[in-house]
């Protein structure tokens, strides 16, 4: 497969964006903006083809660039990027991964669990009470922090319901998101290798997902919940 590259001119349209995030100005330049969405799902399309080589996908999700202002202190009508997500085979799996391109330093790949169902986020958490040694080895492991750094998301200010506070694993008991991201300069993006780069980070977080979808697929006691 050609190893699809984002071109210079996606990021000179997203700074014009920018600076003129208004309806009138969108229409008149819709032309050249349909041009280069149809060059970003070119290169989405093409990097979910080869993440699918080594995970199973079941979707591939582009956004739209439309924001929706409707809860939001930012009125602008559009984003100022691209971007796209791949799920893994739902219940199977889990978890997904995400892409974003945007100008001034501003893209970022992302992979892991972002909003957990409530069962799952318990069955996580139930997890590290009861033992999280090997989840603490996988996530500080060198190849996965070399390319990903650190486990971050949101979490709680004290133990969730039930849980103690004292409890030698609360740091992790305490998260609701599991998220590992990475940021990407715009020379960085604009590189023809970028989407190879961005495989092999996916492909690298993948021991990350394995043990995921073991503690999501199983009671714990370790039997499987799938039928």
């Amino acid at each position: 497969m050609p190893n699809t590259a984002i071109t210079k001119e996606v990021f000179s349209f997203l700074k014009k964006l920018e600076k003129n995030n208004n309806r009138d100005w969108f229409t008149t330049n819709k032309k050249e903006f349909k041009s280069l969405e149809d060059e970003m799902k070119v290169f989405f399309n093409d990097l979910g083809d080869e993440v699918k080589a080594t995970d199973e996908i079941e979707r591939v999700k582009i956004f739209r660039i439309y924001r929706d202002v409707r809860f939001s202190k930012n009125k602008t009508p559009y984003k100022i990027n691209f971007s796209s997500s791949l799920s893994r085979a739902g219940a199977k799996l889990r978890g997904g991964y995400y892409t974003q391109v945007q100008p001034n330093n501003g893209s970022f790949i992302a992979a892991g669990f972002w909003q957990p169902e409530k069962q799952d986020l318990l069955r996580i958490r139930k997890e590290f009470e009861l033992d999280a040694s090997e989840f603490r080895e996988v996530v500080s492991n060198k190849k996965l922090t070399a390319i990903w750094g650190e486990l971050v998301g949101e979490e709680l200010k004290t133990a969730p319901r039930d849980f103690d506070k004292e409890h030698e694993n609360i740091d992790l008991i305490k998260k609701k998101q599991f998220i590992f991201v990475r940021n990407f300069t715009d020379k960085e993006v604009l590189d023809p290798n970028f989407k190879t780069e961005v495989v092999n980070s996916f492909k690298a977080i993948r021991p990350y997902f394995d043990l995921m979808s073991d503690i999501l697929t199983t009671n714990l006691n370790g039997e499987s919940l799938l039928d």
